[in-house]
């Protein structure tokens, strides 16, 4: 299992550094005055038709719409949680707060993975699950000293609301996956996977873009389309599949599963490095500096514990 774990670890690592251009790209177009709904919801209409293609090709589309036939309402619902919730919540808070701020809040999913997981496994390797607690704790005392500086310089009203939603996706985002795989139980890919929750999500979508559309007036800008599109190849196919493989392939194991986790925690290196190179913002200071030290120890001692 060692050897499972640590290239898990690594997928999971890879990820987080194509998940991280969602956030300076979000917060690219919120500057830019792109309405939230519509970045949100492009990236999954993008999606779909990739995802499609490569399952079609693979010549797993039926065995996908089988499985889904087992138990629609199951994978509507937790498709909503994992994509639609997830996904809709960090967007709005990108719109209130820096890449940094939201890939920072969005790393207490690494807590909120280790606090759903008695709830959805009714067995299976719990005795030890407080060294991966202590240990993204580490990560997460890390992530609030490397922001310490620059909160001081937000309103309470952008904090609160650049902050909450990103809360809300922490938990929808691994309790969306966990209860698919727990749904799923290994009888379909990780590619038929993704395809199938983003068709039971768009339900969802459709109607929040509606509401965009016909209740606000308004359309998405140019810059969006092109925009979206690259956040969708870049985090919603390359980063969401290595993300799935990484968690497919420990998906028995408690302590791998929330190291695997906290791999995203990089999000806020590699976000905060974008923000630097794109929107010209201030080089780190000694804050950031001691911040990203505990991260990376964080991941390395879940990496390399028992």
């Amino acid at each position: 299992m060692p050897s499972v774990r640590k290239t898990a670890i690594v997928l999971g690592l890879l990820s987080s550094l194509f998940f991280a251009i969602t956030f300076v790209v979000n917060r690219v177009m919120s500057l830019e005055g792109g309405s939230w709904v519509w970045s949100a919801s492009l990236r999954f209409y993008w999606m779909l038709p990739l995802f499609l293609i490569i399952v079609a090709y693979r010549r797993n589309f039926k065995a996908l719409i089988a499985e889904i036939k087992l138990d629609i309402k199951q994978w509507i619902l937790w498709s909503t949680v994992g994509f639609g919730i997830f996904y809709a919540s960090l967007t709005f808070g990108a719109a209130y707060g820096p890449s940094w701020l939201v890939a920072s809040t969005w790393q207490f999913t690494i807590i909120a993975g280790i606090i759903l997981s008695p709830l959805i496994h009714s067995s299976g390797e719990r005795s030890n699950l407080l060294s991966s607690l202590l240990f993204s704790g580490v990560i997460l005392l890390g992530i609030i000293i490397m922001q310490v500086s620059h909160a001081e310089s937000f309103s309470l009203n952008s904090f609160l609301l650049g902050i909450l939603p990103v809360l809300i996706a922490a938990f929808a985002y691994p309790l969306g996956n966990r209860m698919m795989m727990q749904l799923t139980r290994g009888r379909i890919d990780v590619y038929q996977r993704i395809l199938g929750m983003l068709i039971c999500s768009m339900p969802f979508w459709f109607l929040l873009s509606s509401y965009e559309l016909f209740v606000a007036h308004t359309t998405p800008e140019k810059s969006q389309y092109t925009q979206t599109f690259l956040v969708a190849i870049s985090s919603g196919v390359i980063a969401t599949a290595l993300f799935f493989f990484a968690t497919d392939k420990v998906s028995t194991d408690e302590k791998a599963l929330a190291a695997v986790e906290a791999t995203q925690s990089a999000e806020v290196v590699f976000a905060l490095a974008g923000e630097i190179w794109l929107l010209n913002s201030a080089l780190p200071d000694i804050y950031a500096m001691i911040g990203m030290a505990l991260v990376i120890i964080g991941m390395v001692l879940h990496s390399y514990k028992g």
